[in-house]
């Protein structure tokens, strides 16, 4: 079974892992702080804050920057639900700008969308492709506007220059199959003191000093074990994504031509990480998407569908006066169309070969 990801875990996070068990300090201790300074110099950022998830990250954000009932964020309709269950968990309204052909959210659409009541951006750095970040910033530059980057599957993926992460305040994700992981875990990254500050506040109860209560908060804490696989992972994190890069390269190559099959795109200007390889099968296709996705199954390829429905598609969002779902026909075709192959480093080259041999077969 070639899988659809497979996370490199090796002799070093077995050893921080165990120094830790020895020590007997499992929360709030030096790997937290070791991990944190990593994070803060791939988001180059002056403040990374290591909490106990990527959902717990977008809680956080949202909250520390006093977002609530009445304010209105915008954001992508294509992603995962944690976004908008940040949002609507602290009270705010959602409204929803569609995406491009880089799976992330249409900058060019964006400003006609900015109301009196848009409190904050919040674009996705959808499968490890930044989105345009630039545009972005000019959209609500001059305006009382925050941007909060929902970066759960973009570590190290850059802007020019610029990391993911920096435009705003970033929100990271470490799960399972993120190309860094620490098997749950987040981050949120920051230059804004204060917006640091809060989130220490808000993952830890609201306590400035042990009962010293500075306002009310949560546990979102990272333990100690969480941590040290992240530092472990991190020390590996250029040479992860360039497997991932390489791969992805392997795969375009493989597969460019193949009527009704469209590969991933990455701007000029953009450092995609490849999270996911993410192919979509239109209506030119000799197959279906889910026919083909059937057929690899079968041949024990491993892949997946990220998303099957524009994020505000479903019941327990269609009647709730807080999403503003609006038109969003590129999300919802790209819905029908995407599939994510395999890209991880763990790849053999027959493996690839298998993967693209495949598709081939099926579609060309």
């Amino acid at each position: 079974m070639i899988s659809i990801s497979d996370p490199l875990i090796g002799e070093q996070e077995e050893k921080l892992v165990l120094e830790v068990l020895r020590s007997g300090r499992l929360v709030k201790g030096p790997m937290n702080e070791q991990f944190e300074e990593a994070v803060g110099r791939v988001a180059d950022t002056r403040h990374a804050l290591a909490v106990s998830n990527g959902t717990s990250a977008l809680m956080a954000a949202v909250t520390s920057h006093g977002l609530g009932p009445g304010d209105e964020v915008i954001t992508s309709p294509f992603t995962f639900v944690a976004t908008l269950n940040a949002v609507l968990h602290a009270g705010a309204s959602v409204r929803f700008v569609d995406v491009g052909d880089d799976f992330n959210i249409d900058p060019a659409l964006l400003e006609a969308a900015l109301g009196p009541r848009t409190r904050a951006v919040l674009p996705v750095h959808l499968y490890g492709c930044p989105a345009a970040m630039e545009q972005v910033e000019a959209a609500v530059a001059g305006r009382d506007i925050v941007v909060i980057e929902d970066a759960a599957q973009a570590l190290g993926a850059r802007v020019g220059q610029r990391p993911a992460g920096s435009f705003g305040t970033g929100c990271f994700s470490f799960y399972a199959t993120k190309n860094v992981t620490t098997g749950e875990g987040g981050a949120v990254t920051t230059d804004d003191d204060e917006i640091a500050e809060t989130v220490r506040l808000l993952r830890d109860q609201g306590q400035r000093a042990w009962y010293g209560y500075g306002r009310p908060g949560f546990n979102l804490r990272m333990t100690e074990l969480q941590a040290a696989l992240g530092v472990a992972q991190l020390a590996r994190l250029a040479d992860i994504v360039e497997a991932r890069r390489r791969n992805a390269g392997l795969l375009n190559e493989g597969l460019r031509g193949i009527e009704g099959l469209l590969l991933p795109v990455e701007p000029p200007d953009r450092w995609h990480v490849y999270h996911q390889y993410t192919v979509r099968v239109t209506p030119d296709a000799r197959l279906t998407r889910d026919e083909l996705r059937s057929l690899l199954e079968a041949n024990e390829i491993g892949c997946g569908l990220y998303y099957p429905r524009p994020v505000f598609d479903y019941d327990c969002f269609r009647h709730d006066p807080r999403v503003i779902a609006g038109a969003a026909p590129i999300a919802t075709r790209l819905a029908s169309e995407v599939l994510s192959l395999p890209v991880h480093p763990k790849l053999s080259g027959s493996d690839l070969d298998r993967v693209i041999d495949t598709v081939r077969l099926a579609l060309a």
